[in-house]
């Protein structure tokens, strides 16, 4: 295995180029990501391999007694390698960080768990934890080779007539898109008439409405908007409205471009849409794997459905057994995930700094 360092200010410039756009690249190995968490009290480490490869490590010290944890987000990715690769790397990751007086480091690399990837992360000492974000499987929808016709046909006869519905009462869907201009949305969209930062505020709103039907909650506001602003920007973050004929907007979807996919990070809708408008959501969702269809990407990613804490699809008598029904009738196939796995380097230092850190947290808020 090559040696590890950190990328230099050169290296920096075209990070994104393969921590996020290479194959299995993920938008929480970017830049903006990682000033993000910085900005939240992390340190940063841009980690590069001497073959190119790139890895982001996020380090979050503990109070009082010192020394850190260490989170990779999403990473290591596996950039087209076999899993036998990606374990190895992770491996010197780790030797790397734990010179840095680290006592535990976490990681979640959205790797298929029949590539054997968990049973490798076992081998290198990994044990699986809970997961550290919202999903640990999800709803995939192959793209490759396919055109859209075919992909379209392979939508469940009721989903396709609820978007053409759509379509015929004059849904518009509105592309807020950091890597093309207003007036370059292209076939299918609607440039956006107001500020990107007013439609995502206006989202975040619809999304804490739905999370209250659906029994999920949100962080801060701030932190989120700071979050999707600087990732729009970064053109990672596509933001997708669907406005009726009387200009009001029904629902939301968010995507990252990432890796070969786009991927769908949330999706909202108002209650009422659902009865007076229950295609604009089914038009938004097919409008996102037109545009993956365009860039040419190998996989629509409808996003995640697993029940928390059982992590497993979801049943009829659960609140998310809708959704899963709503995303598989795009044809999506439920792809399950390796998951998230922490490798404990110093078991005393972890355990005291857990409770230091939970104990100071309590403190400020008194």
């Amino acid at each position: 295995m090559t040696s590890i360092q950190a990328a230099t200010a050169a290296e920096l410039a075209d990070w994104d180029e393969g921590a996020v756009d290479a194959p299995g690249g993920h938008v929480y190995q970017s830049r903006a990501w990682a000033e993000h968490r910085v900005a939240a009290g992390w340190t940063a480490d841009h980690l590069r391999f001497d073959d190119g490869f790139r890895a982001l490590a996020l380090r979050r010290p503990f109070d009082v007694i010192g020394g850190s944890s260490a989170y990779l987000p999403r990473g290591p990715i596996s950039a087209g390698e076999p899993v036998e690769r990606t374990a190895e790397r992770l491996a010197a990751i780790v030797d790397h960080l734990a010179e840095q007086d680290v006592a535990v480091v976490a990681s979640d690399a959205e790797i298929a768990a029949a590539t054997g990837y968990g049973a490798r992360l076992e081998a290198i000492g990994f044990a699986p934890i809970e997961e550290i974000q919202p999903s640990r499987h999800r709803i995939s929808l192959p793209l490759t080779g396919r055109a859209s016709d075919d992909v379209f046909g392979g939508i469940a006869k009721s989903t396709r007539q609820r978007i053409k519905k759509a379509e015929k009462d004059g849904t518009v869907v509105v592309r807020h898109d950091g890597r093309v201009a207003p007036d370059g949305v292209g076939d299918g969209f609607t440039r956006p008439v107001e500020p990107t930062q007013i439609a995502l505020d206006r989202f975040y709103s619809l999304l804490l409405e739905t999370g209250e039907r659906l029994q999920f909650s949100f962080g801060p506001r701030e932190a989120f908007l700071a979050w999707w602003s600087a990732a729009h920007r970064a053109g990672h973050l596509i933001l997708l409205e669907a406005r009726t004929a009387d200009d009001s907007v029904q629902a939301g979807l968010v995507l990252y471009r990432h890796g070969e996919r786009l991927s769908t990070v949330h999706s909202g809708d108002h209650a009422d849409a659902r009865r007076d408008h229950p295609g604009a959501l089914h038009l938004l969702r097919w409008r996102a794997i037109e545009l993956a269809l365009r860039e040419g990407r190998a996989e629509m990613d409808l996003g995640g459905v697993d029940v928390a804490g059982a992590r497993r699809e979801p049943t009829e008598d659960e609140p998310m057994w809708g959704l899963y029904q709503h995303k598989r009738s795009f044809g999506g196939e439920w792809l399950e995930l390796t998951g998230a796995h922490e490798r404990v380097l110093d078991a005393n230092r972890y355990r005291v700094g857990r409770l230091a850190s939970k104990a100071a947290r309590l403190l400020r808020r008194g």
